[in-house]
């Protein structure tokens, strides 16, 4: 007693029953739930899913909303300011521009999204293939190499000249942008897919996978592109807002979607010479929409980046 009243109380043990010492203080989580956490955390990812599911939101309903169409021509309401009747004005047409601005929201979105779940597909595809064959036998670098080296001569081509030769030679069209789009689309995928494969093909969940019989498709697909899921649904979240874009430019020069199908590019190409006339609103709803879009996709993209990252985390 004498020796503990000598002790600083600075230093005394703390006093706690067996029960209060396993008590777990902070609940566990899972992996994702640990993602979904991180993400929320972050304000700007959280407001670019915000304005993405806006802009879904309103290229459902947005065309409802007013009674008129998107093709809907009146000669007597061209060029008319933003009122009550027409909330973002008249083009020279005199058609609706908010009806026309969310209208071309639907197709631009669909051939942005579409295109981007094609290079998916093929990209994972292709690139988990070639990295799961690569230094297994003459047979398996014969494979690789074949793949890519295909992969390479698509790379080493300008991508926005092979879509627009694709668009010259084929019928304009929204399936002919999507199959233009995601003819050399996919390589960055394949590639990303690829690296990441080789470094987790020697793990030791993939070498018991195999010891104990497990088939190359099975071995592929429970276990390989699972794990990089993280990589490839970022890449995915870049791929979108760059189709989306691509698909504008296309528009703009004249060789994407044909009249009277309306998209973002096509109404960009529609006001050109609106500075000199005045027409603003008529360029500036579009560009608005377009650049809504690639800030959004590209903070969330960033946001769920981080997120994804083991070494950010709490």
């Amino acid at each position: 007693m004498e020796m503990d009243q000598r002790i600083d109380p600075l230093f005394r043990p703390l006093t706690k029953d067996n029960q209060a010492a396993q008590v777990i203080t902070r609940p566990s989580l899972s992996n994702w739930q640990q993602v979904i956490r991180k993400l929320v955390k972050n304000k700007l990812a959280m407001l670019g899913l915000f304005i993405i599911l806006f802009l879904v939101v309103m290229a459902l309903i947005g065309p409802l909303l007013v009674p008129y169409s998107h093709s809907d021509q009146s000669l007597l309401d061209r060029n008319k300011e933003i009122s009550a009747e027409h909330w973002f004005g008249t083009d020279e047409l005199g058609r609706d521009m908010f009806a026309r601005t969310w209208y071309g929201a639907r197709i631009s979105l669909t051939i942005g999204v579409v295109a981007a779940l094609i290079d998916l597909v093929i990209g994972v595809t292709v690139g988990g293939i070639a990295g799961y064959m690569a230094g297994r036998g003459k047979k398996g670098d014969r494979i690789d190499n074949l793949i890519m080296r295909v992969i390479e001569i698509l790379y080493g081509l300008p991508y926005l000249l092979v879509v627009i030769l694709l668009m010259v030679v084929m019928e304009p069209g929204i399936l002919t942008i999507i199959i233009a789009l995601s003819a050399t689309g996919w390589v960055g995928m394949a590639r990303l897919v690829r690296g990441q494969i080789l470094q987790l093909k020697n793990q030791e969940f993939i070498m018991a996978a195999q010891v104990l019989g497990a088939k190359f498709s099975r071995i592929l697909l429970k276990h390989l592109i699972p794990n990089t899921f993280g990589v490839i649904i970022v890449n995915l979240t870049f791929t979108i807002p760059s189709a989306i874009f691509a698909e504008s430019f296309l528009s703009f020069l004249g060789l994407g979607v044909q009249a009277p199908a309306a998209s973002w590019g096509t109404m960009t190409n529609d006001a050109m010479g609106v500075i000199l006339t005045g027409d603003w609103w008529r360029l500036f709803f579009p560009g608005l929409m377009i650049s809504l879009t690639m800030f959004a996709f590209n903070v969330f993209g960033d946001g769920l980046q981080d997120a994804l990252d083991p070494r950010l985390r709490d």
